[in-house]
């Protein structure tokens, strides 16, 4: 029973840990090895360097699973201004080298923090057309896999920043991208789903919708993800 208690306190202290370790500048030569071997390793980035996942959504928006700094370099070398990271937290190397590279490569890095297991934030969504309108583009989001955060972020700048249909936005949640509907990620699809019941079969503007029917708890009750698949993206994948 003790242990149980400790557990969420045991990885909170983990977790700040990690970040006092990364959310400072790369320094030495130990330093950068250690922060190249943790995203390599521990933020499995060694996928990442073999296939980035990046994709066309516009002619001025990409997306894409977290960068390596060479793969920064030509981004701005193909032209990128602004990269958008929708992870967060600072627990890994890839944040100190992604700062670093995009400090060297002149591209602004901004965040805009989304869930992939949660229902999306009602305050996020509605403050998403102001974020897109100050962007310098073009501009290219990711989170670690490019497969749902990068998803939905692709998805709602194409409904809310360029007034394409639902419908065409969330083919940018699907399996081509590494995307798994069935899974926990899944509420992502749930959410724009429920849209279209409650909102867009009334003619309600996806916007009002959000800001005065979306019920995000109802949409955590309702949606239940599959098992295997639920076990493939968080145990296998070791998605965030």
């Amino acid at each position: 029973m003790i242990n149980r208690f400790r557990k969420p306190e045991i990885r909170y202290a983990r977790r700040m840990a990690r970040i006092a370790r990364w959310d400072r500048p790369v320094g030495g030569r130990l330093h950068r090895f250690a922060a190249w071997a943790n995203m390599v390793l521990a933020d499995h980035g060694i996928f990442r360097l073999i296939y980035l996942n990046r994709h066309r959504v516009t002619e001025r928006f990409w997306r894409s699973a977290q960068p390596a700094p060479h793969q920064i370099h030509a981004l701005a070398r193909a032209g990128v201004r602004t990269i958008v990271n929708l992870r967060g937290g600072r627990e890994h190397g890839s944040w100190p080298l992604e700062r670093e590279a995009c400090e060297a490569a002149g591209i602004a890095l901004v965040d805009f923090i989304v869930r992939s297991r949660g229902a999306p934030e009602r305050q996020a969504v509605l403050a998403a057309p102001a974020f897109f309108a100050g962007l310098d583009y073009p501009a290219l989001v990711h989170c670690k896999s490019g497969a749902d955060r990068a998803g939905f972020m692709a998805a709602l700048y194409l409904i809310v920043h360029e007034g394409r249909p639902v419908e065409e936005a969330m083919k940018q949640l699907s399996l081509r991208f590494g995307h798994f509907r069935f899974a926990k990620t899944g509420i992502l699809d749930a959410f724009f789903e429920m849209y279209r019941r409650e909102g867009e079969a009334r003619g309600i503007p996806f916007l009002t919708w959000v800001e005065k029917h979306y019920d995000p708890d109802r949409l955590e009750r309702e949606f239940k993800p599959g098992f295997f698949s639920d076990l493939l993206v968080d145990r296998l994948m070791r998605r965030e």
